[in-house]
């Protein structure tokens, strides 16, 4: 019987991608529009990939219909498989040993919840070895309102691996307050970690339950979580 979902976000959480996703979706802007530095003046933290083309295009007058979010993904994840591998990133605090005690737990699965379309994702995790541990998750082309994430992501659960389980355990881990917002409607346990862009005194000020410095220390609080 499963007693957690753990939902993990990707940027900033997991791993720090050295960048390559913001490089990736500018030199997209720049072969397609010919736009240089296109998200300077654009917040990435928190959003799904789609959401963040959709305002760009917006900001710089250019049309959402006509494919061209479909155009800018492709060209994103065609630059994404060169610049993942540039070998600037790194592998998040705890986090390697933090998965690897979890997913030998009876009863514990674990998953993603990102803004990342399941192909960038799964193209930064490929790079620092660890999408053998998210079989499941929801991501940002299954829906550009990461509010609606969690919901899917329990959907997949059930038709991926035939396992039911309610809102109240899952277990969101994130580093931004939309992590924590997508979340919190739901009743599942919110974890903040100040790995990413926000300080652990700007996420005090969230709603989270539960806010970290990084995930070296999440293993017992985890675990203390799963035993309650």
């Amino acid at each position: 019987m499963i007693k957690k979902f753990i939902l993990f976000d990707i940027d900033g959480t997991l791993i720090d991608a050295g960048k390559a996703g913001t490089r990736s979706i500018t030199k997209a802007f720049y072969e397609l529009f010919s736009i240089e530095d296109a998200f300077a003046n654009i917040t990435l933290a928190g959003k799904t990939d789609v959401q963040i083309i959709k305002e760009a295009l917006v900001f710089y007058g250019l049309s959402i219909e006509n494919n061209l979010p479909h155009a800018l993904l492709s060209s994103y994840l065609k630059n994404l498989k060169n610049e993942a591998n540039n070998g600037k990133g790194h592998v998040k605090p705890g986090v390697k040993e933090l998965l690897h005690t979890l997913n030998t737990l009876n009863g514990c699965v674990l998953g993603l919840l990102t803004g990342n379309v399941e192909q960038g994702a799964r193209i930064k995790l490929k790079t620092f070895g660890l999408n053998e541990y998210f079989a499941v998750g929801a991501f940002g082309d299954d829906n550009e309102d990461r509010n609606m994430l969690l919901p899917i992501a329990v959907e997949k659960l059930r038709k991926i691996q035939n396992i039911n389980v309610s809102f109240s355990d899952c277990i969101v881990i994130g580093d931004t307050p939309s992590d924590v917002g997508c979340s919190k409607p739901y009743g599942a346990t919110s974890i903040a970690v100040a790995t990413g862009p926000y300080s652990y005194d700007l996420l005090l000020q969230t709603s989270a339950d539960y806010v970290l410095h990084d995930l070296s220390g999440a293993k017992d609080l985890i675990l203390n979580d799963i035993k309650n």
